[in-house]
Parts: structure tokens; C-alpha cells; sequence
């Protein structure tokens, strides 16, 4: 692009007169779930300036006629239409109620039209696959919840998904992952706006970490991607998860699909929104996390029953994506024993306490605030996505490679 043109998109993007980066239009619909509903309407809607948080405006707008339906059969009426999001310069889409559905026209065409405008467009959780819908996510790199990042990939193909990051920041397009992620974005966009202490008390006053490290690799899933069971790619899928334990390259797949790596290396990504040796490193990775936890092997022998061709493979790829030597999660892990016997995970510690996926009703999480969240898939349940975590490493630091012509988040 040259200096002009990218000069005069610059130019585009910039708020008209009517708008204000500081007002903050919410947009709800009917179906939508109350938590991912209500993290925005919490952070850009209470006066904190007491706290030494600068006071946004927010708008609360309905995407549709009301009134809208949440969870638990609350009903909830909107002061504000689709109109109001012509005077804001941040749009929130904080959760959109099913991945199936098409968002309703009108309300796409006024994001369209909010981002021609210069407005910063906010897709939390599911919300990405309203933005998505309306075209903002076209050739840009986003993320979603883990769980439903393989079908964003595959209906968009021209989007970018990385179902590794918390959140990405594009400039004026925003994604982030699930739940607790909506709220590590919001706080981003705060110090974005008025700096690290603004985004800091208000951290405090949500009695959160200010800043997460780290992204979605501890929750990923075994299971298979949501919309991969009938296709032709499941079986070679469901055999490498089963031959773990044996070397084999995504040559060995390729083969078995019958395709050149080229094409396998494609149509894999846009199944599960992942490359194929991504993938099955980071299957590999958490099969090392299971034994780690749960057997006494050696870590030369859990290398072997990985597939790794050797303990030093094993030990680069477990720290780059988990930030801990296998000794060490091992250690970690069972220094977190409960006393009755059963093991606990050392990783049930995002800023709230979240049931561990398996555990029975009224089990106690750890809580100490540390880390977060990757990609593959489980149940979903009605209302909006339900994260049910699986154990995960103690700690995380960045610097996992990136997916081929995707970008993190700061």
C-alpha cells in the first residue's frame, strides 16, 4: 500500500463529528447470555471516579425488538435502539445467542456503517461471529471461544482465527475468547484509552488481575471440532488422537486423507481453524499433561508415549506452550493434592472461581489469580458458552509461535 493510500485510509478511520471514542454502545439480543451481557454494561457503565477511573457514557441498545429473553427467562428492555450507535465511537457485541443463526440485517448494516464512521468495533466471545457476519473481520487476524473457533474458521474462511489468544486487538476491531476473556479485553481497552494505572484501579475495584498472560491453551479439548463429524478428514482425526503414542508427521495424515500436504494442510485449517502440525503438537503436549498427572513415568517415558522423538522435543514444546518444564507442572500439579486423595487441578485459577470439567456439584476451585486460557472442542450449552475448564499448567508466559498469517495480542 502506498504512503498516500494508507494515509487516506488512515483518514477514513478516523471518528466523524458526531461520535465519541468515550460513549459506549452495548448492543444486546434477545437469547444472548447475562454474564458476557453484563461484563461490558459493569466496566463502561459505573462511575468509579472516585476509584481514579475516567467515566465512559454507555449506551445500552437493543439489536432487535424487545424485550430480549436472557438467561434464566429474564426479560430485559433496552433504553436505547439501533439509532443510538450513531453517536458512539466504541460498539461492544458482547455475545451473540447461537453460532447457527444469522444476525438480524438491520443491526449488521449499523456496524458497517459505525466502522465506516471511525468507531472501535468490540466482538466479545460470540459476538466475533456477529462482526464476522457484517464483514469487519474480512482479512483480519480474531479469536473467539475455543470451542467455537473451528466453525468461525470454517464459515469465514477469510478471517483469520486464532483460537489461542485471550484477545486480539486489530486497531479498530476487537475480538476475545470466552467469558472471563471479555473482561481481560475490556480492561485492555481501558489502558488503551487512559493508561496502565486508569486500567490498574479498575482491576482493583473488579478484583481481578490487571493484565493475564498467556492465552486458551489450558482449557483445550480432545474432542473432535464441532462441525468435523461428517467429514472426510474426522477419521484421520480420530486416528492421530488415537496413535499419540507413535511418531508420525503430518505427512503420515496427509496420506492416510489420500491428499497432497499442500491440500491437507488447507482443508485442515479450515476445519479446526489450526495448522496441522500445530495441532498435533499441541495434542501431543496435553497427552504429556495427562500422564504428567496422573501416572509415575518418567519424563524420557512420557516423551516416548507422546510421540516425541525425544525428551529434549518433549521439553521445548511443553515450556513454549505451557511456561513450565514437565518436572516442574508435574510438581505443581501434586503440590496441589486435596487431602482426601483426588487429584486437583493446579490450574482452576482464573479470576473467578469456575467448576473444574468432571467435578462434582459444590467441589471447592483453587483461586489464586493467575493465568488464562486454547483451541478443539466440547459440549456447548444453551444461552451462550459455558466453560467447563480442564486442568491446566500453574502458570503461562507468551511466547508461543503463531499460526501462519495470524497475529497475537499485544
Amino acid at each position: 500500500m502506498s504512503q498516500d493510500s494508507a494515509a487516506a485510509t488512515e483518514a477514513a478511520r478516523k471518528l466523524t463529528g458526531r461520535r465519541r471514542r468515550e460513549v459506549v454502545a452495548v448492543l444486546l439480543f434477545s437469547g444472548g447470555p447475562i454474564f458476557e451481557s453484563s461484563i461490558p454494561l459493569s466496566v463502561f457503565g459505573i462511575d468509579r471516579q472516585d476509584a481514579g477511573v475516567p467515566r465512559y457514557r454507555l449506551l445500552v441498545c437493543g439489536g432487535e425488538e424487545g424485550p430480549l429473553r436472557t438467561t434464566g427467562g429474564l426479560e430485559l428492555s433496552a433504553p436505547y435502539g439501533l439509532e443510538a450507535i450513531s453517536r458512539a465511537g466504541t460498539v461492544v457485541v458482547p455475545a451473540w445467542r447461537s453460532i447457527t443463526s444469522p444476525p438480524p440485517a438491520e443491526a449488521l448494516d449499523a456496524l458497517r456503517r459505525a466502522h465506516e464512521e471511525g468507531a472501535r468495533i468490540v466482538g466479545l466471545c460470540t459476538g466475533a461471529f456477529v462482526l464476522a457476519a457484517a464483514g469487519l473481520l474480512d482479512g483480519r487476524p480474531a479469536t473467539t471461544h475455543w470451542m467455537y473457533a473451528p466453525t468461525l474458521a470454517k464459515r469465514y474462511p477469510s478471517v483469520h482465527v486464532d483460537p489461542r489468544e485471550l484477545f486480539v486487538d486489530d486497531g479498530d476491531v476487537l475480538t476475545s475468547a470466552g467469558t472471563a476473556a471479555g473482561i481481560d479485553l475490556c480492561l485492555h481497552i481501558v489502558r488503551t484509552d487512559h493508561g496502565t494505572e486508569a486500567a490498574g484501579a479498575l482491576a482493583r475495584r473488579l478484583v481481578v488481575p490487571p493484565r493475564r498472560s498467556g492465552g486458551q491453551e489450558r482449557y483445550l479439548d480432545r474432542s473432535l471440532p464441532e462441525e468435523i463429524g461428517s467429514d472426510p478428514l474426522a477419521e484421520v482425526v480420530a486416528w492421530a488422537l488415537e496413535h499419540l503414542h507413535e511418531q508420525f508427521d503430518v505427512e503420515t495424515l496427509a496420506a492416510r486423507a489420500y491428499m497432497s500436504r499442500r491440500t491437507f494442510d488447507r482443508r485442515f485449517r479450515s476445519l479446526t481453524g489450526s495448522a496441522p502440525l500445530q495441532w498435533l503438537i499441541t495434542q501431543r503436549v496435553l497427552q504429556a499433561q495427562r500422564l504428567l498427572e496422573t501416572s509415575d513415568y518418567s519424563v524420557d517415558e512420557v516423551a516416548g508415549r507422546c510421540g516425541f522423538r525425544s525428551p529434549v522435543a518433549l521439553r521445548g514444546h511443553f515450556r513454549r506452550q505451557l511456561g513450565s518444564s514437565p518436572a516442574a507442572y508435574r510438581a505443581a500439579y501434586r503440590a496441589r493434592r486435596p487431602q482426601g486423595g483426588a487429584l486437583e487441578s493446579v490450574a482452576t485459577v482464573l479470576e473467578t472461581s469456575v467448576p473444574a470439567q468432571g467435578s462434582a456439584p459444590g467441589r471447592r476451585t483453587a483461586a489464586a489469580a493467575s493465568p488464562g486460557p486454547s483451541p478443539v472442542t466440547a459440549a456447548a450449552t444453551s444461552g451462550g458458552p459455558a466453560e467447563q475448564l480442564k486442568p491446566g499448567p500453574e502458570s503461562y508466559v507468551p511466547g508461543r509461535p503463531t499460526l501462519p498469517g495470524q497475529r497475537s495480542a499485544p
